[in-house]
Order: C-alpha cells, then structure tokens, then sequence
C-alpha cells in the first residue's frame, strides 16, 4: 500500500496480512482523487472514513492537507494499524473503534457537515 500523491507521495505501508480488509488500489485511489482533486479544496473538508479498513483513504487526505478526519471502524487489528500509521505520518486522525451504524445513530456531530460540499456543489 503506497500514498499515491501528496506531502507523503510515494510512502509505503505494509498492512498486517490478518486484518479483514483489503486496501484501497492505488487504481481506484487515483481515479477518486482525481475526481475530488478537481472539485475540493482538502484543507477545508471534513472525511468521514466508515468501514476504513487499512485507513488507505484517510492517509491520502492527510497526505493532501485535509486536517478534520475521522475513521470508523470495529476491527481491533484494523484500529491499531490506522493508529500506528496515522502516528508515524504525524495525522490528526480520528478513529473510532464501532460499528458504524451504531456510529451514524449516536454522533454528536452532524455529519451534515461532512456532506456540507457535496450539497454545494
């Protein structure tokens, strides 16, 4: 797993091979971002990362300034790994160990706000 552009273009990371996701490709990756590239400023949204897996799309942010992220994810192994990667790229990243219905039903925030863009547009 690579961060495909960005502040940490290039960076790799090698998920644990017992995690129950698998990580984002670098195609698919480069496709979104493309698209979002074009249409977001980074450093002015927020991401909402449910079902982050390996945290593969969270790190892409980061890596392109996105400052307000929060990974939702139950898997343990899954947390630690986002949490030791997010520390070694110095991330303000966000992670919540639930269910991410559970997460949607209970949040104090409004996640109006992370589709706050998306709306504008």
């Amino acid at each position: 797993m690579r961060i495909n552009a960005g502040k940490f273009k290039g960076r790799r990371f090698n998920p644990p091979t017992n995690l129950p996701a698998r990580p984002t490709t670098d195609f698919a990756k480069e496709g979104l971002f493309n698209i979002l590239t074009n249409n977001f400023d980074f450093e002015m949204v927020s991401f909402l990362d449910l079902f982050s897996g390996t945290g593969s799309l969270s790190y892409e942010m980061v890596s392109r300034g996105c400052e307000d992220i929060v990974c939702v994810e139950l898997d343990k192994r899954s947390i630690d790994f986002i949490r030791k990667t997010s520390a070694e790229i110095n991330g303000n990243i966000n992670v919540m160990k639930m269910d991410v219905f559970e997460y949607i039903r209970t949040t104090k925030r409004n996640l109006i706000s992370f589709l706050r863009v998306l709306l504008i547009r």
